[in-house]
């Protein structure tokens, strides 16, 4: 080996193998925003409470799917199929079976999870623009299939079914809405928790390590076909659960509502909150969520071209979405306790 490659190799600076504050917020910054996530629903009212509640429900569901590309660098535009599973299983064991909702969540989650690891195996021939376009059949499939005349008795057909909205247990002086919101906080930080110690894990690390390179990743002993498929079906799983709260939150479910647009926007939420930033789910969620609302009431009849131009607007100043103006910040707030 001559001199200079020995000098290059002694002086290249080590990596970090797992970026931990690339995909979570540091201590103070995570206390402050569970603070107001518990302490706002005091001071507001039900509706804004119910809004809330799906801002949580469809941060899981972007969650999920940043686990999925973010993580493993698979794109899906079919995580819409694994949230109407999550949903109807939850619906039907709560109307039909008279199961309680809260054993409804894991059931739903196994589900998925077995839903997504099956996709996941024929799934492995394919990657890109190609898997997404298999995803994408599968979320243009599933309303349909919810439709069928054999499956009528268990999800309603056309008509859907209504879900009874559970009242706080022990006799807790809250309201419904107020009772849902807490119970999909608690299962939301769980999930967020696991997510984040999953992704700094031996098989995180796996996940990472096929996003970056396949190649590379084979050769290193990393069984990639395994790794592909469990990153589908834990990302279906959380997806189920999140589908599981909608379905308790909304009361209702019909397969109308679980269309490719739900699928779009969930992908749609991941990149505003930045791919790979688990935090930024909670973001994506809000814009999925309000946005829309902010260009209706801009422009009634213009809404969609006005959020076109929001849209438009948010990715061409942060392309990288809420993870960029999260650095941005973490870096002006060093240089102002440097003075």
């Amino acid at each position: 080996m001559s001199a200079a490659v020995e000098e290059v190799v002694t002086e290249a600076p080590a990596v970090e193998a797992v970026p931990k504050r690339a995909m979570t917020l540091g201590t103070g910054t995570s206390l402050t925003v569970l603070a107001l996530l518990v302490v706002a629903p005091l001071f507001v009212k039900n509706f804004i409470i119910f809004q809330m509640t799906m801002l949580l429900v469809y941060g899981l569901a972007v969650l999920a799917l940043n686990i999925l590309t973010g993580g493993s660098g698979q794109f899906s535009l079919g995580q819409s199929a694994f949230y109407a599973i999550g949903a109807y299983t939850s619906a039907i064991l709560m109307e039909q079976y008279n199961v309680n909702y809260v054993l409804t969540l894991p059931v739903s989650g196994a589900l998925c999870f077995a839903a997504g690891f099956l996709f996941g195996q024929p799934a492995l021939r394919l990657s890109g623009v190609y898997l997404a376009l298999a995803t994408f059949a599968l979320a243009t499939a599933m309303p349909q299939l919810l439709k069928l005349n054999f499956l009528e008795p268990w999800t309603g057909g056309v008509q859907g079914l209504v879900v009874t909205k559970p009242d706080a247990p022990f006799g807790l002086p809250m309201s419904q809405d107020m009772w849902l919101y807490y119970f999909t906080l608690v299962i939301t930080i769980a999930i967020y928790i696991a997510s984040v110690n999953l992704l700094r894990s031996r098989s995180g690390r796996a996940f990472m390590a096929i996003r970056d390179n396949e190649i590379a990743a084979s050769a290193m002993g990393i069984d990639v076909a395994l790794y592909k498929t469990l990153a589908f079906g834990v990302s279906a799983g959380i997806t189920g659960v999140a589908g599981s709260l909608g379905a308790i939150v909304v009361q209702f479910v019909a397969p109308d509502s679980y269309t490719i647009t739900l699928a779009i926007a969930l992908f749609l939420g991941m990149v505003v909150g930045g791919v790979g930033w688990l935090p930024g789910s909670i973001v994506g969620s809000a814009f999925i969520i309000f946005v829309p609302n902010i260009a209706e009431s801009i422009s009634k009849g213009l809404s969609g071209a006005v959020f076109g131009v929001l849209l438009f607007l948010v990715i061409f100043a942060v392309p990288h979405g809420a993870r960029q103006v999260a650095i941005v910040c973490q870096q002006a707030l060093a240089k102002y306790k440097r003075r």
